[in-house]
């Protein structure tokens, strides 16, 4: 499979699970984006069409703590970090939006991250 095949896929994937799922003001929708090298996490209001939040990889805040780490170890702290940052927004319930990648694996650690910091899906 090419890559534009592989792109095409995931974009069938993610619109698939889009009509499903709404940001609303009460329960924002966290959409997760990953790239070779990154991972990008943010915090969604569709009513407001707004980012109310977001973190990646490349965040400033995260640096010291991921400088050692790679992989699914740095997508566990972007959770944490994410889950500390709706926190202080007083956002507490929200919906996951896998965004057409498999939830497995790196996707999977920002989830699990963002459980543990205290969010609930």
């Amino acid at each position: 499979m090419t890559t534009k095949q592989r792109n095409i896929a995931r974009v069938r994937r993610q619109q698939r699970v889009r009509k499903t799922l709404l940001g609303t003001d009460a329960r924002p929708r966290i959409c997760v984006f990953r790239s070779h090298r990154h991972i990008y996490a943010q915090v969604i209001s569709d009513d407001k069409g707004m980012t109310l939040a977001s973190v990646s990889t490349l965040s400033p805040d995260l640096g010291a703590k991921i400088k050692d780490s790679k992989g699914v170890e740095a997508a566990k702290q972007v959770g944490l970090t994410l889950a500390r940052v709706c926190k202080e927004k007083k956002i507490t319930h929200v919906v996951f939006d896998r965004n057409g990648f498999l939830f497995h694996g790196r996707v999977k650690a920002v989830a699990d991250g963002a459980r543990e910091g205290g969010l609930e899906f």
